[in-house]
């Protein structure tokens, strides 16, 4: 079979190598030009840099796994990097249970129902939680103020005007599948998608980058790919792409289908990454649970890693996730800094401009569904009621959080269904 893959993520280079492992031909079509979509890199010297922070966890066992069959797992590396959370103006250590029984600003009772409510979380069946939403369900169980204090902020800062409609199911899991250790391969996780697609060109496989598709048509029982850089006919079609996306390039979709899947809301991600000449804080992971900051959170990279890795540069990204009309992706970065140095002077007051080496800012659409009590009954099978068509995404990874784990888990899936 000659199938076409829409979409060089971790989701479509994965099922894209498991379809030339079983002797398929495959071409993948990726708009940009590098693959590893949300978690493709760039250089900072001799080492690649993830566009939007990434690390994996210990229950990540899907991508462990991938990284090892790639031949990388002596790269994968262990650490508990120190993750604060911002309250009151003071950072306090919040990442496992004795530095939650330690965290002053609750009182003892406070901290033993927060620690009761987030264990609950931790061993509860998901399916428990549909149909409530995260918002009045964590403010009766933790209580008002620990809400308040902790999560709230974080909420509305990742929501924004949304965040008292998001599902408990989606907190649920960014409880239950994260651990305390997280995990980073030696080198960037650009390392993992440039060794898949040399995997897929080993195959009987290609990779076309800088590459948009503009229209997917029936062509009989096969498939016409229409991309700026010409049309190819293919068997079978495999769509990584948003669902909403899909169900534009795919005229021949249903109706019904369309007004049942081509549903809902996502934001996009946006990231202005510095690199300074000295560290900035003493933490990985901030959470910012004060209010008033233009960031969603601040994540110190090289409080995970070794700045000798980077050229002695410490590398700090300012984080967001907005609606995709929002005017923070139109700003260029010079603008940007700017208007978040007073914040991060809040941060790390002895912060001065002329700290920064180099600068850079990403951005991506679609990069955060927003999860409501209604999400799971739009999600769509993984075949359509087309023949030889398949559309696969983060949409479906439910209740589970994007991330790079689950892309490959589903691949896994995808492909195991198609053969």
């Amino acid at each position: 079979m000659e199938y076409a893959v829409l979409g060089g993520g971790a989701l479509g280079l994965m099922a894209a190598y498991r379809l030339t492992q079983a002797g398929h031909s495959v071409m993948v079509f990726e708009r940009e030009g590098m693959a590893g979509g949300l978690a493709s890199g760039f250089q900072v010297g001799d080492t690649w840099l993830e566009k939007f922070y990434h690390h994996i966890f210990r229950s990540d066992k899907t991508a462990i796994q991938v990284i090892e069959e790639l031949g990388l797992g002596d790269r994968l590396e262990w650490q508990h990097p120190r993750t604060v959370s911002l309250v009151g103006g003071q950072n306090h250590q919040l990442d496992d249970p004795i530095s939650l029984l330690k965290f002053t600003p609750l009182s003892l009772y406070e901290r033993l129902r927060v620690g009761a409510t987030l264990a609950f979380l931790k061993v509860a069946n998901p399916a428990w939680l549909e149909g409530k939403t995260a918002d009045p369900w964590l403010r009766s169980w933790m209580g008002q103020r620990p809400y308040q204090m902790i999560f709230e902020t974080l909420f509305v800062g990742k929501f924004g005007k949304l965040y008292d409609q998001i599902a408990l199911p989606w907190f649920w899991a960014r409880i239950h599948d994260r651990t305390a250790q997280l995990g980073y391969v030696r080198g960037g996780f650009q390392l993992v998608y440039e060794r898949l697609v040399e995997r897929i060109t080993q195959g009987d496989g290609k990779l076309l980058l800088n590459t948009s598709v503009e229209e997917v048509v029936q062509n009989g029982e096969g498939w016409t790919v229409k991309t700026n850089q010409g049309s190819w006919d293919f068997d079978r079609v495999i769509s990584t792409l948003p669902t909403r996306l899909s169900c534009k390039l795919i005229p021949s979709l249903p109706e019904d289908y369309r007004q049942k899947y081509d549903w809902g809301q996502a934001y996009g991600a946006h990231c202005l990454i510095l690199a300074l000449d000295r560290k900035l804080t003493d933490s990985y992971w901030i959470n910012l649970c004060d209010k008033g900051y233009p960031f969603t959170g601040i994540f110190e990279h090289t409080n995970f890693r070794d700045p000798a890795e980077y050229g002695g540069h410490h590398l700090v990204y300012l984080g967001n996730y907005r609606p995709m009309d929002d005017a923070i992706f139109k700003k260029e970065k010079e603008e940007l800094i700017k208007e978040f140095t007073p914040a991060i002077q809040k941060l790390a007051p002895d912060f001065q401009a002329d700290w920064i080496q180099e600068s850079w800012a990403f951005s991506a659409p679609y990069a955060q569904p927003i999860v409501t009590t209604e999400y799971r009954e739009h999600i769509p099978t993984l075949q359509p009621p087309l023949p030889n068509l398949w559309i696969a995404n983060m949409f479906q990874i439910y209740p589970h959080d994007r991330g790079q784990n689950y892309s490959l888990e589903l691949a896994d899936k995808l492909v195991k269904q198609i053969l």
